[in-house]
């Protein structure tokens, strides 16, 4: 029960918006507990990963099945109903943007907090799926580098990296594209 939220907020993140219509973030969460209780003898013999990014694993493998499911289907897929679509939901993708960037106060500010909200959104959609998963990670689902490391399976030196050669190529991006890095 202690990690509900943060399993719903995880499902949140990644659900494709097109599934929003035939699947509640909660649901997913509740099979995926479910499917936690019934493995959860073998996961204290083994203890394969810390307990979260175990509980973590099993949302995602629920999650990924219902996508294939609903999206990749040949029956009346969504992708029927909606064509086209990012891996990183716009709204999640806009939500890191906001995440990254600078708190402003006043109406001038927040004009230019959107202003570059949008540039580190167009950034992000340039980054590698690996860069973006792990600001993804850090920013949106809130994880410590201990649970990324479970989460990607690697070290917590080697997430450390990832993290901060991340922000440096979105760096260099917008630095890029404000004709700064000529």
């Amino acid at each position: 029960m202690r990690h509900r939220d943060r399993l719903r907020r995880m499902v949140q993140v990644r659900m494709d918006r097109r599934l929003a219509a035939r699947i509640d973030p909660s649901d997913i969460v509740q099979e995926a507990l479910a499917d936690a209780a019934g493995k959860l003898s073998d996961y204290l013999r083994r203890r394969p990963l810390p307990f979260y990014p175990w509980l973590r694993r099993l949302t995602w493998e629920r999650l990924v099945l219902l996508h294939r499911r609903h999206v990749q289907a040949r029956r009346r897929s969504v992708v029927r109903e909606e064509p086209g679509g990012l891996a990183l939901p716009d709204e999640s993708a806009f939500e890191l943007a906001q995440r990254l960037i600078a708190p402003g106060a006043g109406p001038g500010s927040q004009l230019l907090r959107q202003e570059a909200a949008d540039r580190v959104q167009a950034a992000l959609a340039q980054l590698s799926q690996g860069d973006r998963e792990v600001l993804v990670l850090r920013y949106l689902e809130g994880l410590a580098n201990a649970d990324i490391a479970a989460a990607l399976g690697i070290g917590e030196g080697a997430v450390k990296m990832r993290h901060l050669r991340a922000l440096e190529r979105l760096r260099g991006l917008l630095a890029n594209e404000l004709g700064e890095g000529q």
